[in-house]
């Protein structure tokens, strides 16, 4: 076979999907973002993100117009993100008959306002007139920024970046400590989106898949060396109990069933091997509301407490004394043996609709609430902490959806020793939720050089060593405790020392070498 008959393949293949026209062009674009997001955790099948993205280059390849370019990418990003946030929508069947307006938005509306970004790279992709490796380094760079964006965009939502395909194995997710996770997206849109220059001409038309195949190795050999130097250390004198008891959404707040969920964490809490646990960890509103006001609230909670430990738990905070309107904090709180609280932390990122109405002097109006508990609003804290705790090395907590903000999970003025992540994914049943949840935690933990240890209401619990290598889980759904010792951390890795310029400068490289390429095609045609 000559080189030249083993490229009309591809390039048949790429005319057959950018002809695609009328409503079928947008069904494909749809179904390729669709496929995309199988390569994102729990499932991982990674072979889809290379038809995703070398379809949806083989489709900017044929629009004429920029309003096609746009349209592809944002059915491209409808598909994807459709797919990647289903389980969104199962929080509100914890009580659908007072949530039901909120359905359309949250199966079809956030899709749709998040797939505006992928349009927009789409565009920016096809408006560089690049062709081949040069509009795929288009797409990677347009493609990372509008990521970056997604992390502070309307108070932020960077769930499922691209860049967390890698995370299939500890290896390939080490390249996150020198360029985070979005730059790890970057490279994943470069190696999957390269194949499609196959359909080109030329001498080099084989280099498309060497560029994919070296990308690929160098991540996994980057992360193979830098885990061979990796140790197990852990912190002396410092053995963890996370308790997991399971509680059903909805019956968490039923004040009937109050005394009971409390009573299960505290026997949980004091179950076999109580007497070697030096501090128990509860998730996010395990413990009563408002502690710091009603000493005895915190007695029954000093008796999960180890005698020379602490218990920390995940609890509602209001001030000392009542103000209005009522201003209440979604909060870790440390308490000692003697029920007193010996430390504090408010949670800063609010869920919007979860944890606040947004434009609530609008929305209240049309009688749209919050769908958790109670009509007010959370406030927000001060932003990352590290706290000291007697007994343990400074830590960083992070409650619930805190932990999926790049380079915005460590206190800038002091940096922790490692991770605490509160949280209650008992919203989403078992969905792929709690799992993608799960794995955008442990991608802090390797960005960060820190170690991670997640306590969640229904699951999953975990541990996490400063490379996000998995040290021991409590699986979804199941009800026990989780002891473990508390990983060292090491050095603050290149990419949790510089941050989001890391990925954000990549980007601006990529964008320049696709003007490069285009130049020099031009020169030489």
């Amino acid at each position: 076979m000559t080189p030249s008959s083993a490229a009309s393949g591809p390039a048949r293949l790429a005319a057959g999907v950018s002809g695609v026209a009328g409503w079928r062009r947008w069904g494909l674009a749809f179904l390729l973002g669709a496929a995309g997001a199988l390569a994102l955790p729990p499932l991982y099948l990674l072979p889809a993100l290379f038809v995703a993205f070398t379809g949806l280059i083989w489709q900017l390849d044929g629009a004429a117009r920029a309003r096609t370019a746009f349209a592809l990418g944002w059915w491209f990003g409808f598909g994807y993100f459709t797919v990647g946030l289903y389980w969104i929508a199962a929080a509100l069947f914890i009580d659908i008959a007072s949530f039901w307006w909120l359905l359309p938005f949250t199966v079809t509306g956030l899709p749709a306002l998040l797939a505006a970004l992928t349009g927009a790279a789409a565009l920016a992709a096809w408006a560089t007139r690049a062709t081949g490796l040069g509009r795929v380094l288009a797409l990677a760079a347009a493609w990372s920024i509008a990521e970056w964006i997604r992390t502070w965009f309307l108070s932020g939502f960077p769930w499922n970046l691209i860049g967390q395909v890698w995370g299939f194995s500890d290896a390939t997710f080490q390249a996150a400590s020198l360029v985070g996770v979005l730059g790890l997206g970057l490279v994943a849109v470069l190696a999957a989106g390269a194949p499609a220059a196959l359909a080109g001409s030329g001498s080099s038309r084989w280099a498309p898949l060497a560029v994919s195949a070296g990308l690929v190795a160098i991540v996994a050999v980057f992360g193979f060396v830098r885990l061979s130097g990796a140790t197990d250390a852990t912190v002396p004198d410092v053995r963890l109990r996370l308790v997991q008891a399971s509680i059903p959404q909805t019956l968490k707040w039923n004040p009937a069933a109050r005394e009971g969920i409390l009573r299960r964490h505290i026997d949980l809490s004091q179950g076999p091997g109580f007497e070697r646990v030096t501090h128990v960890v509860w998730p996010e509103t395990a413990g009563p509301s408002f502690l710091d006001r009603d000493p005895q609230r915190r007695a029954p909670l000093a008796a999960a407490a180890p005698p020379a430990g602490l218990l920390l738990t995940g609890t509602n905070r209001t001030t000392p004394t009542p103000t209005d309107p009522p201003m209440v904090w979604n909060a870790m709180q440390a308490i000692d043996p003697q029920g007193a609280i010996v430390g504090s932390y408010d949670k800063a990122h609010l869920v919007p609709f979860g944890e606040y109405l947004p434009l609530r002097a609008i929305l209240g109006r049309l009688g749209m609430g919050k769908v958790t508990a109670g009509s007010i609003d959370f406030s927000a804290g001060p932003g990352p902490r590290t706290l000291d705790l007697p007994g343990l090395p400074p830590v960083g907590p992070l409650i619930c959806y805190e932990v999926i903000f790049p380079s915005r999970v460590v206190d800038p003025t002091r940096r922790p020793e490692w991770l605490l992540n509160l949280t209650n994914d008992g919203w989403y049943g078992r969905t792929a939720g709690p799992f993608q949840h799960l794995e955008i935690a442990r991608a802090r933990a390797v960005e960060e050089g820190l170690p991670l240890v997640r306590s969640a209401n229904n699951g999953i619990s975990a541990v996490f060593d400063a490379y996000g290598r998995e040290q021991a889980r409590l699986a979804l759904d199941a009800a026990g405790v989780l002891d473990a010792a508390l990983p060292r951390p090491i050095a603050a890795p290149f990419y949790a020392r510089i941050g989001l310029a890391v990925p954000v400068l990549l980007a601006l490289l990529c964008w320049g070498l696709a003007f490069v390429t285009r130049r020099r095609r031009t020169l030489h045609s």
